[in-house]
């Protein structure tokens, strides 16, 4: 996924991961701010229940002071791994993606993130 109106290219591929030890909300992940980085693309996030009993999440983004759901007490089967994205999410310069387990101790959550960075050359060849 491209901006077109800002040249801009990968900066780079990651994956964030957190075991959900507790039921606090939890950082997944923050995109990067600065005059090089302008968005974070989140392609996918797993879920994964390896205690042997079905459990919930709840998937946040906070903005500033703002706080969006995007999944609320979301069912993962027991021992089961959950897609939870179907198209792309983007996050923008330091905002927060947060995860929070019903129950601690029985999930993990990886994601897969694209960082975009502006070009810093605009010159047409």
């Amino acid at each position: 996924m491209l901006i077109t109106s800002i040249p801009q290219y990968i900066q780079g591929l990651t994956n964030a991961k957190v075991d959900l030890t507790t039921t606090d909300a939890t950082v997944l992940y923050t995109a990067p701010s600065g005059a090089d980085f302008n968005a974070s693309i989140i392609s996918s996030i797993l879920v994964s229940e390896d205690s042997g009993n079905a459990d919930t999440i709840t998937v946040t983004i906070t903005s500033g002071s703002d706080v969006f759901s995007l999944f609320k007490v979301k069912a993962v089967g027991a021992n089961a791994t959950v897609e939870l994205l179907t198209h792309n999410l983007v996050l923008q310069g330091t905002e927060i993606l947060k995860v929070q387990a019903a129950t601690g101790n029985r999930l993990h959550v990886v994601a897969s993130i694209q960082e975009f960075a502006q070009s810093r050359n605009t010159t047409a060849l």
